[in-house]
């Protein structure tokens, strides 16, 4: 048991709710997110003495929770699929953005899980492309090309939705 627990708890306190939302983007499910989180804050406690002395715990604690999902995506249990849709859509208004934040959550859980950590790390945990890569263990042209390729695909899908913004004008 760490001798600092309350530092910990308070560690714990702070970073949940960002912890939790960065996993929800890797998995796309709030279930299997709490499930990384749990496991990612055990070992996060297991070895506090030498994270609370880190200078950036936050980056320790994204990669340890990084891996876990990266391990649980590798188990053969995980290789499910759901063979119905469910029978009644929701009502969207068009006035929020709840659509077109499913649109991206599901375009997201089309890609490859390297590459959805690669946009995960960079553009929503706002982390430079060397510390993307540090957090992967990667170089800085793995993660470039990486999200190169991922924005490329999301593009691609995204040809077939319409877009909520007005085009380029032609006159200039």
């Amino acid at each position: 048991m760490p001798a600092d627990i309350e530092g910990y708890r308070e560690y714990v306190a702070a970073r949940l709710d960002p912890l939790r939302r960065t996993a929800y983007l890797l998995c796309g499910d709030w279930h299997t997110a709490d499930d990384l989180v749990s496991m990612a804050l055990v070992r996060l406690l297991r070895h506090w003495r030498r994270v609370s002395a880190m200078d950036n715990p936050d980056a320790y604690a994204r990669r340890v929770l990084l891996r876990i999902w990266l391990d649980e995506r590798r188990r053969p249990w995980r290789r499910e699929a759901a063979w119905a849709d469910v029978p009644d859509g929701a009502v969207r208004s068009a006035t929020d953005g709840a659509a077109d934040r499913l649109t991206i959550l599901a375009l997201l859980a089309e890609l490859p899980p390297r590459r959805r950590a690669v946009l995960v790390l960079r553009y929503f945990c706002d982390l430079s492309v060397e510390e993307t890569a540090r957090e992967l263990g990667c170089t800085t042209g793995t993660v470039k090309s990486q999200a190169a390729r991922a924005i490329e695909a999301l593009r691609g899908r995204l040809v077939g939705v319409p877009a909520t913004h007005e085009g380029v004008r032609a006159d200039g």
